[in-house]
């Protein structure tokens, strides 16, 4: 035992004199549901992330639900976790303005009609004036709803907002006496929500396609070898929900399964979805104008919402692109979007 702890402490003084650690071995992934992240249960599940992990040389690789969207983002901003399925909007919110170096691996899906503005009274947005709206506060739903205000004409001024879990959304509506009862989530919640009798869907992300960007982010300082993992464990898994690929049906029965609802439900849900079954697809998003264009209008939105605290400008922090340029400051570049792995994964070299 002497032998041994001299052994450690010779390795601790080797580490401290070359400026090196030991390299880590295990790593942790956290998601939450959602019709584009069902896949992350089918890779853990399948045994394809443990083979990515095998081939990248890397221990484990824990791949986490987190039933609490928001908390699973929190966690990843304080440390607990090496990597996140989040929005675009809330990577940049959060992490990345929380000063975690955020980078952006997978580009996976974005909304099409997956996130909607739900009512148990009500033909048009412009039913909701003077409701109580319940959402998860400074996500994407608060996003979404300000955008489907402003399609109506209307304002966030005009409603009143209440911040609730994703957890404990869908039983408050369903639960809810008013008949003006309205909130504003996404799917799987959203599926469920809509099939109540009486429920209307006043708008959806289908009237802002491509805003809202479902993604893999990993702190921009972890081990490379994870980043190829996840990545590669990614599309193998996505290109077998295509239809007519091999292993088809075997992958959207799993993550239907996950997603809690039947294979028909979920399917619906796919075609409100704008999935990148092909990392060369997705590649060829990320590396375009529209992205660019995306994410001036969604600092814009979080800087004139307060989502950025007391920043005095939307230029506090950076977002850099494939390309190398930068939005706002080049001082505090936080959020790194990058084609790398992807662009490997479309070339066959991971």
């Amino acid at each position: 035992m002497k032998n041994l702890f001299r052994v450690l402490m010779c390795l601790c003084v080797f580490s401290t004199m070359t400026g090196t650690a030991v390299a880590k071995n295990d790593f942790k992934v956290a998601w939450s549901h959602y019709t584009g992240w069902e896949p992350w249960q089918f890779i853990k599940d399948s045994g394809l992330m443990d083979k990515w992990a095998k081939k990248m040389g890397i221990s484990t690789v824990e791949i986490v639900l987190v039933n609490d969207y928001m908390e699973s983002v929190a966690q990843f901003t304080a440390g607990a976790f090496d990597a996140v399925a989040v929005t675009n909007m809330d990577a940049l919110t959060n992490p990345a303005f929380g000063g975690v170096p955020t980078e952006v691996v997978i580009v996976g899906d974005y909304s099409n009609g997956n996130d909607g503005v739900a009512t148990k009274s009500g033909a048009k947005m412009q039913d909701v004036k003077g409701r109580n709206l319940k959402l998860v506060a400074l996500s994407v739903s608060h996003y979404l709803l300000a955008r489907c205000l402003q399609i109506a004409g209307m304002a966030e001024r005009d409603v009143t907002v209440t911040n609730v879990s994703d957890a404990d959304i869908n039983a408050q509506f369903a639960t809810d006496p008013e008949k003006t009862a309205t909130v504003v989530t996404w799917n799987p919640i959203l599926m469920s929500i809509r099939q109540l009798p009486g429920v209307t869907v006043l708008c959806d992300s289908s009237q802002i396609p491509g805003e809202i960007l479902d993604m893999l982010v990993v702190n921009k300082n972890v081990d490379e070898r994870f980043k190829k993992a996840v990545t590669g464990a990614w599309f193998e898994a996505v290109a077998m929900m295509k239809t007519g690929a091999p292993g088809n049906a075997k992958a959207l029965a799993a993550m239907a399964k996950s997603a809690g609802g039947t294979l028909a439900e979920y399917k619906r849900q796919l075609t409100t979805t704008f999935m990148y079954y092909t990392p060369a697809d997705a590649v060829a998003y990320i590396a375009g104008q529209q992205l660019k264009d995306t994410m001036e209008f969604v600092r814009s939105f979080c800087f004139d919402h307060g989502l950025y605290g007391k920043a005095k400008s939307k230029d506090e922090v950076g977002i850099q692109f494939p390309d190398g340029t930068v939005m706002g400051s080049h001082g505090n570049v936080k959020m790194f979007f990058t084609d790398r792995y992807m662009k490997m994964a479309a070339d066959g070299q991971l």
